[in-house]
């Protein structure tokens, strides 16, 4: 029996091998990969380069944001990096229209501590929906203020992924609207 098995394994397995060499040889006329039904996503070389316009690069910035900039991840929402052009390396952006990033900005206008924050997972945010373009959202209690602007289609989910890496670069301080 044992004797039976080997025989029918010698056999079979040079049948099986002929048989996938023929297939792919009489079946395969092109050496292509098989096509796949829909885009594939933007990837960051394929986005133009994004200009940003960033205020001067204080003290306290230069401090603070590349502490928060290292760690800011390659794809956001569903959305790879894109490069940006600015005049300080406190600029990133993520997808086509961009959720822009910018760390070290002006205090936010109309921004009443107590009264006009949001916090989310222990960050306070100001949020600024005057422009139909966008909204902006801007962190009131860190050393350096970071600015999160968004298409008006894009809800806060990128501003809520990207609150855990500004609370563990940045370190907490109180409010104060009156600077």
């Amino acid at each position: 029996m044992r004797r039976i098995a080997l025989i029918a394994t010698a056999v079979l397995v040079p049948v099986v091998v002929a048989l996938v060499v023929l297939a792919n040889v009489l079946g395969g006329d092109d050496d292509r990969p098989a096509a796949i039904d829909g885009g594939a996503p933007a990837q960051r070389e394929d986005l133009p380069v994004l200009p940003v316009e960033v205020p001067p690069a204080t003290p306290e910035a230069d401090a603070n944001c590349p502490a928060l900039m290292g760690t800011l991840p390659l794809e956001l929402a569903g959305e790879p990096s894109r490069r940006v052009d600015s005049d300080t390396p406190y600029a990133y952006a993520w997808g086509d229209p961009a959720i822009v990033l910018v760390c070290g900005v002006d205090r936010p206008a109309g921004f009443v501590a107590g009264v006009s924050a949001i916090q989310i997972n222990g960050v306070q945010w100001y949020v600024d929906t005057s422009d139909p373009d966008a909204t902006v959202w801007t962190t009131v209690d860190r050393p350096v203020y970071v600015e999160i602007t968004l298409p008006p289609a894009v809800d806060s989910a990128p501003v809520t992924a990207l609150t855990p890496q500004i609370a563990a670069a940045l370190p907490y301080q109180e409010p104060d609207p009156a600077e």
